[in-house]
């Protein structure tokens, strides 16, 4: 495996790193100020002009959809592998990848549709979504039931002639907060006897669809994610054609697992670059904060967790290098437990350099002065997206024991040796 940066991605990374330091930090404040703004006004649920403002200077870039691989539709679009370094430099800032197209969940909805969906669909939704003018939603996990086991899903996908009539109540809908979010992908059940994971399917439901009702919106540990938001969504004999339908009766798990993939390796990428910046942030603090005589940086206690932070995030992205890779060569089913493994470690490895970093703060670690806080609490959140990680644990842990049983007809080997 090599994992050098083509010509093709340093000059990438080098014009997004540019575009970074011109348009994305400068633009910080600006973001909080737009949100505050729209929230007095009682509009927090508004798109914000910063973000379309800047959207055609990405364009113009060539920083516009780098993350769907093998699209006609999106020729500029690069493997995993190459894709990595940029999604990190995007993860720096929790708002930037929408300005280049890249954001959670549109890009994971946006390779389901060209996956899996018709010409149809594509031309009708995959297609505003590529040019940023619409947004999406996945409608997966449910209140009512323990949803890190997806089987569990109730949600009712029931076939009437030409239609399938939906009934379900969903949560942690994230994007439907938004007046732009045109199209839902939803899970639910379409046979209750089929095997157990041939029972559900995945249906598009245009957001406008009669008996859509936006319950209530979610807040992560406070913050609101306006004018994004997690929503908490309940269908009512939502009607919707029967080729809406993704693939057919029973594929549901068969795209999930083609979706979630990507999904989970492009947040890890983010989770290394946020914690790149806790980790330069820290350092920055720490040179400039005088403590007991002498600057803070000179307390040995820093230097170790200055060190193990580097460690650490070297570690998660050679993970995640890894992963990419094989995602690229061999394919998601085959690289699951690379994928499983880094979607563990990247946000707890996050979390832990971001807490070091506000403790290096001090209060004003706390406050929205610095990105922190909210970096921190999203982290924390991660361990629950995409699976928790308990759930991607038991599956690595089921892998590593398949691999030492003994194969048919071979004895098992002794416990102990005799003398």
């Amino acid at each position: 495996m090599h994992f050098d940066y083509s010509p093709k991605v340093q000059e990438l990374q080098a014009r997004l790193l540019a575009f970074m330091d011109r348009h994305i930090y400068p633009n910080e404040a600006r973001f909080h100020e737009e949100i505050a703004a729209n929230r007095a006004r009682g509009q927090a649920w508004t798109p914000l002009e910063l973000i379309e403002e800047l959207k055609p200077l990405a364009r113009q870039a060539g920083l516009w959809n780098l993350f769907l691989p093998h699209s006609p539709r999106a020729p500029e679009g690069l493997s995993n592998l190459e894709y990595a370094p940029l999604c990190e430099i995007m993860g720096r800032v929790h708002w930037a990848p929408e300005v280049f197209n890249c954001n959670a969940p549109d890009t994971g909805n946006m390779e389901t549709l060209e996956r899996y969906g018709s010409e149809e669909h594509k031309r009708q939704w995959l297609d505003p979504l590529l040019r940023g003018e619409i947004r999406s939603a996945f409608l997966m996990t449910e209140p009512a039931v323990a949803s890190s086991d997806a089987t569990n899903i109730q949600c009712e996908i029931r076939r009437e002639g030409e239609h399938y009539v939906i009934n379900g109540r969903k949560w942690w809908s994230s994007g439907v907060g938004d007046p732009r979010c045109a199209i839902f992908i939803v899970m639910g059940k379409t046979d209750a006897d089929a095997p157990r994971h041939s029972q559900q399917s995945m249906v598009l439901v245009p957001a406008a669809t009669p008996g859509v009702t936006i319950l209530r919106h979610l807040p992560i540990f406070g913050y609101d994610d306006a004018p994004h938001g997690h929503m908490e969504v309940l269908l009512e004999n939502v009607r919707v054609p029967a080729s809406n339908i993704l693939l057919g009766e029973g594929r549901g798990f068969e795209i999930a697992q083609g979706r979630l993939g990507p999904g989970r390796i492009h947040h890890c990428m983010r989770s290394i670059g946020i914690a790149e910046r806790a980790l330069e942030l820290m350092c920055k603090r720490l040179n400039e904060r005088i403590a007991f005589g002498k600057p803070v940086s000179a307390q040995s206690v820093w230097h170790e967790r200055i060190a193990e932070s580097r460690c650490m995030i070297e570690q998660a992205r050679l993970l995640t290098l890894k992963a990419a890779y094989m995602m690229d060569t061999v394919g998601n089913k085959v690289a699951k437990a690379e994928i499983a493994m880094i979607k563990v470690v990247a946000p707890n490895m996050a979390a832990k350099v971001i807490d070091w970093a506000i403790q290096a703060h001090g209060g004003a670690g706390m406050s929205d002065d610095f990105p922190l806080a909210y970096a921190y609490v999203w982290q924390r959140a991660l361990r629950f997206a995409d699976g928790p990680d308990e759930v991607h644990r038991a599956s690595l842990a089921k892998l590593e024991l398949a691999r030492h049983l003994p194969r048919p007809g071979e004895a098992a080997a002794p416990l102990t040796r005799s003398a």
